[in-house]
Parts: structure tokens; C-alpha cells; sequence
């Protein structure tokens, strides 16, 4: 476990106050944890939207991605 030393403003000590009383946490490190999970769910690897996946294989059936061997060759496609 890493501990840190961190200087938090008036706002954001209020801001994990109330999510640790929101969510029912024992102190405001578990609030911090919290706060750091939901921001790498929701932000850093986001699920793809349904909608999103079935353009692509929809893309994929009429036949509209091209397959290169290598970066070379696809640099002399877009040239």
C-alpha cells in the first residue's frame, strides 16, 4: 500500500466528505479509492456503445476495411 501526504482545497475536502457519506465509506481515504475507480471506469477504457459495435460490423460485412501487411504499405495508400 502507498500512502501519500495530499493538500486538498476547502471544495474537494467537502466533495469526499459527501461521498463518503453517500456511499456508506469508513473514512476519506476509502472516498479517494472510490473516487479514483469510478474515473477509471468511466473515463480511461469505456465500454463501446451497442450501437457503436454493430456500425463497425456492419461496416465490416460490406466489405469496407482494407487489411495492410505492413505500415509501409499503408503509407503508400494514403500518399
Amino acid at each position: 500500500m502507498v500512502q501519500a501526504i495530499v493538500n486538498l482545497g476547502e471544495y474537494e475536502d467537502r466533495i469526499l466528505t459527501i461521498v463518503k457519506g453517500k456511499y456508506g465509506l469508513k473514512n476519506k481515504s476509502d472516498a479517494v479509492n472510490y473516487v479514483i475507480d469510478r474515473f477509471d471506469q468511466e473515463l480511461l477504457e469505456p465500454n463501446l456503445r451497442p450501437e457503436f459495435v454493430r456500425k463497425v460490423r456492419s461496416l465490416e460485412k460490406q466489405g469496407k476495411f482494407k487489411a495492410y501487411k505492413s505500415i509501409g504499405a499503408l503509407r503508400a495508400s494514403i500518399k
